[in-house]
């Protein structure tokens, strides 16, 4: 299945508290719900006035109706291609 990295601008994400962090995860995980197993949502990196999130889903449509389910902006959303870390480099 695809894997995507969503890009959220959220002002001040960087100073959501935890109980507002708790909050969004959970209206999520309730979108994610009525939206089947289709999609899956692996975590997210909060950042100062940005959240990146990483799905797998089937297509971007069903990323962007998460998005408008849940209330989340969805800035720009991109298929990852390929994933490398430092493993990478050891590869034969």
């Amino acid at each position: 299945m695809p894997k995507y990295v969503i890009e959220r601008e959220i002002p001040g994400a960087g100073d959501l508290t935890n109980d507002q962090l708790k909050g969004i995860s959970k209206t999520s995980c309730n979108v994610l719900n009525e939206l089947g197993p289709e999609i899956r949502w692996e975590q997210s990196y909060v950042t100062g006035n940005k959240i990146y999130c990483i799905y797998n889903a089937p297509n971007e449509e069903m990323i962007l109706e998460h998005a408008r389910q849940g209330g989340f902006p969805a800035n720009s959303i991109h298929e990852v291609a390929n994933v490398i870390s430092p493993a990478t480099a050891e590869l034969a």
